[in-house]
């Protein structure tokens, strides 16, 4: 770049080096959103089977969170609740 703003040229070499990952997803219209969100869930997962004696049961809920399971429940006239 010919600019002398070391935050622009930082950012013009960005640009340069990431460019053909960009075109792709501009081309393609993909993103990563998916994956991001199911990375969050295990995250917050995680978090919430902190103190469980072992990981098993931290991995089959995981599991169970991020599938689309519908789990029948009793006297909900055959609603069912999603557990993710």
């Amino acid at each position: 770049t010919h600019s002398r703003i070391q935050v622009f040229k930082e950012l013009a070499h960005k640009i340069r080096r990431h460019e053909e990952h960009i075109l792709n997803t501009i081309e393609t219209k993909l993103s990563n959103a998916r994956v991001e969100s199911i990375n969050n869930k295990i995250k917050l997962f995680i978090r919430k089977a902190y103190g469980f004696r072992n990981i098993q049961n931290m991995l089959d809920m995981i599991l169970l969170g991020c599938s689309n399971i519908l789990i029948p429940l009793p006297n909900r006239g055959g609603k069912g609740l999603k557990v993710a």
